[in-house]
């Protein structure tokens, strides 16, 4: 079980990574394409536990607060990740979401009543230095320096979504937990859609259900699938691994070629994430 827990929560890394493009693509805000991306997830995960025949019943208001809390948490983790790449590349807003694991790093024991282990607290130090290594400027005036501000936004918000998802997983399937985490991220971002009137094209909206379907629904689902066989805090190590398929994918679909620094924070962050899976 908990191979195939590392298999789903590899692909869905790479999927992730492979999102941070949308941001670039659609010629939309970052907060129309989020609602975008949340709404047409939500439909098509409805569709599938529909066909599938598996209940949206949940088992208390307790498990529905958590879950549409854990849905408005999503809604901003996403849209400050999607500004972050509008307002720099798809790199830096990778980059800042890798910080992901330091937060999980402390917050899953906290939560558990137990220390931080130490190779654990060593192995984000390395995460955090790559981050490190790959911002340019650290300046105010700078918009990859904007971007990262925005874009250390998201990890947190992700870091309290891995943690109230991990509690969940063990009593709900992953479409139902994405399905109202998602709907709910829908409903808190439309209103801020609506007011602002945006008419997006037919492209636009091909690009959204894409988005939507493929590197959201069935992505999102395969990760919190993947909590039920291993810790919080590795799968957050993996996601890190999402840093290095956006830099690739920006790369081969987009142009953006990473500068040194970039190259080498990656480096330093993939090393990590190999060695955490091998120690596992």
């Amino acid at each position: 079980m908990q191979k195939r827990a590392f298999l789903y929560v590899n692909i869905a890394v790479l999927l992730f990574g492979f999102a941070g493009l949308f941001a670039k693509w659609v010629d939309l805000p970052a907060i129309a394409i989020t609602f975008g991306r949340v709404f047409f997830s939500s439909i098509a995960l409805g569709l599938y536990m529909l066909v599938t025949k598996q209940s949206f019943r949940v088992r208390s208001r307790k498990d529905l607060g958590l879950l549409l809390l854990a849905g408005v948490f999503l809604a901003v983790h996403w849209w400050t990740i999607l500004l972050s790449i509008q307002l720099s590349t798809v790199a830096i807003g990778t980059i800042t979401f890798s910080t992901f694991p330091l937060f999980v790093t402390f917050a899953e024991p906290l939560v558990k009543g137990e220390r931080p282990r130490l190779r654990n607290v060593l192995i984000a130090l390395v995460i955090f230095a790559g981050v490190l290594i790959t911002i340019p400027d650290f300046s105010f005036e700078n918009d990859m320096f904007r971007g990262v501000l925005v874009g250390m936004i998201s990890p947190i918000a992700y870091t309290v979504i891995t943690m109230l998802n991990k509690g969940f997983s063990g009593s709900y399937s992953g479409a139902l937990i994405s399905f109202y985490e998602q709907g709910t991220a829908a409903l808190v971002l439309l209103p801020f859609v609506a007011a602002m009137g945006i008419r997006p094209q037919m492209g636009d909206v091909a690009l959204l259900l894409v988005f939507g379907i493929v590197t959201t629904a069935f992505a999102h689902t395969l990760f919190i699938s993947s909590l039920k066989d291993i810790p919080a805090r590795l799968a957050g190590v993996c996601s890190s691994m999402e840093t290095v398929y956006g830099i690739l994918f920006a790369l081969i679909l987009l142009g953006e070629v990473p500068s040194l620094r970039e190259i080498l924070g990656g480096a330093v962050i993939l090393c990590a994430v190999v060695y955490a899976q091998l120690r596992e």
